[in-house]
């Protein structure tokens, strides 16, 4: 570049400078002032500018006061407006004073600068609280207002939020007795994006307490008696706190007797004194009791109760075999099913007794060590069974309903509550009876005898059959040994057939007696309804029993009918000359016990097969009239039979 070029560059620059002096100097006139001069005020008027950057906090001067505005100088090329309602009744606004404001923005729409001084306070007292909480300070506030879940509390002027569970150690019940009270708080949580703050009242009463805390848990022993406040109620027991310590009582350490709630016992808020049962220090968990601070009912028991004693108590437990009665607290007794009526069938205590009812029972039994109490309600009133000697005297004729029908006989009721027994055997004279069901049915009317009646064991034994006379004795006239009747295939068995004879008695033929060769198929050979001509060849009256022979009766008759006899029952292997030679009247005595034994088998399948469709009632364990009679007959039974052995041996 040449001299003259620099030299015009030089000069341009001077005029570039001293024309923006100019501009920006309204008030003066640059031709006054040389170029040196003019350079150095350029210099100053830059300088009286601050670097103002967006959301600081700056301090403004007081320039100008309106009715709704106040200017303020920032430093900046132009002044800025704040709304006069941003100042509080009670600041002082004069020309010349200063004021913290913020910069919202540098320029709006319009070209305006905005300020906040709200903005600036606030930022003043954020800038306090991350203080407080960086050095968790304890800061004091005013609780403004309930919302849900806590409190607004004023802070510094902040709205911050204190939990409801972050007021106090213990649950508060009334939170609304805390607006307007003025409280110490710590912050313990600040959210910076939100600008929330979150305080606690709780901590520093915690902290306070911490010595107090620390001593209790060393000074624990167990069996030590300690006064606390109920802080908590639950489903499982209560939560007591012992000044900084809480502790745990549970439902069934409140009292001795049964409880369905703990706020049967005790009130939130109320001071109690328990007793430590159990503690750990480092979990800081403490067992505490309120019913061992009382004497166990069950250490003076037999000094308030007596056998036999009357006492009343509430129904608290009902199972299926009775009813647990408490007399007082700590102490309940058992009345069992069987000890509630004289005469119902109760299959369930509930048909009797209801929860929560109080009844009146007598005891029957105490026993302190096992801390068991045995009570009664049948024994509050008199024991029919003892008139039943007088109003069913034994052979006395009564008429009942059947009630039950089991395998061994049936159940029937001669008055509500009282129920006898007629055995099977003792439901016919003359009939092999395979079940109850052939003679009655449920709910018929059924006429019976008073055949014995044990008051101790609660049983009545009934006979139908004895309403009549006992035909065996007139049997002993019309089937004397020898004689030739007639008989009628009834039911076959394995060793021979029954036969019915006239007046609707059974005999047994032997099938020894029906062919001299073994018979293979009884029913092939003597279908049931067939009529055979037979001979009486025992008739034992005392075990009922009568055993035919066709054999003895068919070798008396001629050839021609002998030789019929064999045709009509297709008989194998046997010739007229083998009838006619054959013992007629030897049998083995063994096939008499078959013939029982058969029996007995014929009806239980037969029983079986009824009960597809007819369903028989079966005895209830919870009958113990029923169940003890069956047991008695069933042992009966059994002595029948071995003695009906030996005198077959």
């Amino acid at each position: 570049m040449s001299e003259f070029e620099k030299d015009v560059q030089e000069k341009t620059s001077k005029q570039t400078k001293q024309n923006e002096v100019a501009i920006n100097s309204k008030f003066m006139n640059p031709d006054d002032y040389s170029a040196s001069e003019l350079e150095e005020m350029e210099k100053f008027y830059q300088n009286s500018f601050n670097d103002i950057k967006e959301g600081e906090i700056v301090t403004g001067r007081i320039v100008g006061i309106s009715d709704n505005y106040i200017n303020l100088d920032v430093g900046f090329k132009s002044d800025g407006q704040i709304l006069k309602n941003e100042f509080s009744s009670t600041e002082e606004l004069v020309l010349g004073g200063m004021v913290d404001i913020v910069i919202e923005r540098v320029e709006d729409e319009d070209g305006n600068l905005i300020l906040s001084k709200k903005r600036a306070d606030f930022l003043k007292i954020w800038d306090r609280i991350m203080k407080a909480h960086d050095t968790e300070e304890v800061i004091q506030g005013k609780i403004l207002k309930r919302i849900k879940g806590g409190m607004v509390v004023d802070l510094l002027g902040l709205e911050a939020f204190l939990p409801g569970s972050q007021i106090d150690i213990r649950p508060v019940r009334d939170f609304d007795a805390f607006v307007g009270q003025t409280m110490d708080f710590r912050v313990v949580k600040v959210n910076v994006p939100t600008e929330n703050v979150v305080v606690s009242h709780k901590v520093l009463i915690e902290e306070t307490i911490a010595d107090q805390r620390l001593e209790i848990l060393e000074g624990l022993e167990k069996g030590q008696i300690l006064e606390g406040i109920v802080k908590a109620i639950t489903d499982f027991g209560v939560f007591v706190d012992l000044g900084g310590v809480d502790g745990l009582v549970h439902i069934t350490d409140l009292s001795w007797g049964r409880i369905n709630h703990p706020s049967e016992v005790v009130k939130l808020d109320a001071k109690i004194k328990v007793v430590v049962t159990d503690f750990d220090i480092e979990r800081k968990r403490i067992s505490l009791s309120l019913k061992q601070l009382l004497p166990h009912p069950w250490e003076t028991i037999e000094e308030k109760y007596h056998l036999n004693d009357k006492v009343s108590g509430r129904v608290v437990s009902l199972t299926d075999y009775g009813a647990f009665i408490e007399i007082e607290k700590g102490i309940e007794g058992l009345i069992h099913i069987s000890e509630m009526s004289w005469t119902q069938h109760i299959s369930h205590p509930s048909q009797f007794v209801s929860m929560g009812q109080i009844i009146e029972a007598v005891i029957l039994s105490l026993d302190k060590n096992n801390k068991k109490i045995s009570l009664g309600m049948k024994q509050l009133t008199p024991d029919p069974w003892e008139e039943l000697m007088k109003k069913y005297p034994v052979d006395s004729r009564h008429s009942g309903t059947a009630r039950n029908l089991t395998n061994f006989g049936v159940f029937v009721e001669l008055e509500p509550g009282i129920d006898g027994l007629v055995h099977i055997s003792d439901l016919s004279w003359t009939k092999k009876i395979r079940h109850p069901g052939e003679v009655v049915k449920k709910g018929e009317q059924l006429d019976v005898i008073v055949l014995s009646i044990d008051t101790d064991q609660r049983k009545i034994s009934l006979g139908h059959k004895q309403i009549s006379e006992n035909p065996w004795d007139v049997f002993e006239r019309e089937y004397p040994v020898g004689k030739i009747i007639t008989g009628k295939v009834v039911r076959i068995i394995e060793k021979g057939l029954i036969a019915e004879l006239e007046h609707g008695v059974d005999g047994f033929v032997p099938g020894t007696l029906l062919s001299t060769s073994k018979i293979k198929n009884f029913a092939y050979c003597f279908p049931v309804g067939n009529e055979l001509e037979l001979m009486v060849i025992e008739f034992d009256k005392e075990n009922k029993k009568i055993v035919l022979s066709a054999i003895a009766a068919i070798k008396t008759k001629n050839v021609q009918e002998i030789e019929k006899y064999i045709e009509e029952h297709k008989l194998e292997k046997v010739s007229v000359e083998d009838i006619q030679n054959a013992e007629g009247g030897k049998f083995d005595a063994a096939d008499f016990k078959v013939f029982d034994d058969q029996i007995k088998k014929v009806e239980t399948e037969e029983v079986i097969s009824e009960a597809k469709t007819e369903p028989v009632v079966s005895v209830t364990e919870e009958n113990a009239v029923e169940e003890n009679t069956i047991k008695e007959v069933e042992n009966e039974a059994t002595e029948e039979t071995q003695n009906s052995e030996e005198t077959d041996k």
